[in-house]
């Protein structure tokens, strides 16, 4: 095999696992063949040799495949190595017992916020290390809040990709009021999810930064929205408590570098 079709085939594999979601967690062979326009053997032989590595896992019933265990550890192996995670999961976990209310750690990837932490209150600590869904950015408090400080470029180049698409009456689906709610996000220092997401799911989202301020995750509660907004700045001052709190130990201190706290 020379390189060029080693390189060629190591992209394939990929490009079959990444068609691995939430919501379509088994595949067959004809649908992975659609679906990267490639032909029934070589789709076979790279789910093969994905199986024998653990990266996929075939049914024996339906013969479709879905993500092995290794994906799994290698996820696993990930969260744990995750330096927000690592400095982070311990405040979150107290913002959940304090509030009452889901706490969550995000970072930015791919266009959306990856949940790396997802804390419910009295979870044991020790259970809360895994990753979690992708968040659509631009109707989430964490999505909103890691566009707000994100780099101007990358911000425009996500603006440039984004498809909006309306999860609920209340989504925001136009650039230009995302923009300015991103402008009021950055002023103001926190941001919100009025069941733009999810029905019935409220949320609250603040920055984490981290050495030089640069942008490394983000915090969050959620929970029912009479929950979340008929004690909106109490759950407030402890969500931007513990995001400062988080920001410290990730090296951020702005006085340090002429910035307000």
């Amino acid at each position: 095999m020379n390189r060029e079709t080693g390189i060629q085939s190591v992209s394939r594999a990929m490009s079959i696992l990444l068609l691995f979601t939430h919501d379509t967690p088994r595949l067959g062979i004809t649908e992975i063949s659609k679906a990267l326009g490639l032909p029934k053997p070589t789709v076979h032989a790279l789910a093969r040799t994905l199986v024998k590595w653990g990266m996929l896992e075939q049914e024996p019933n339906t013969k479709k495949y879905r993500l092995g265990i290794k994906v799994y550890e290698l996820g696993i192996a990930l969260t744990g190595s995750l330096e927000i995670n690592q400095k982070g999961a311990g405040l979150a976990y107290q913002l959940s017992n304090q509030t009452g209310l889901v706490s969550r750690i995000a970072i930015w990837g791919l266009d959306s916020a990856l949940i790396t932490v997802n804390i419910e209150p009295r979870t044991h600590i020790f259970f809360i290390h895994q990753i979690g869904p992708r968040v659509t950015a631009y109707c989430s408090a964490l999505g909103k809040v890691l566009l707000a400080f994100l780099d101007s470029k990358d911000l425009n180049s996500y603006l440039e990709r984004v498809s909006f698409k309306a999860f609920t009456v209340n989504t925001i689906t136009e650039k230009k009021q995302l923009l300015e709610e991103l402008d009021e996000i950055r002023r103001r220092g926190y941001s919100t999810d009025r069941e733009e997401n999810l029905l019935g799911m409220a949320c609250i989202g603040a920055p984490i930064f981290g050495w030089g301020g640069r942008l490394e995750g983000a915090v969050s509660v959620s929970g029912d929205p009479k929950d979340i907004y008929g004690k909106f700045e109490t759950l407030l001052h402890q969500l931007l408590k513990t995001g400062k709190e988080i920001s410290q130990v990730m090296g951020y201190f702005p006085e340090t570098l002429g910035m307000p706290s």
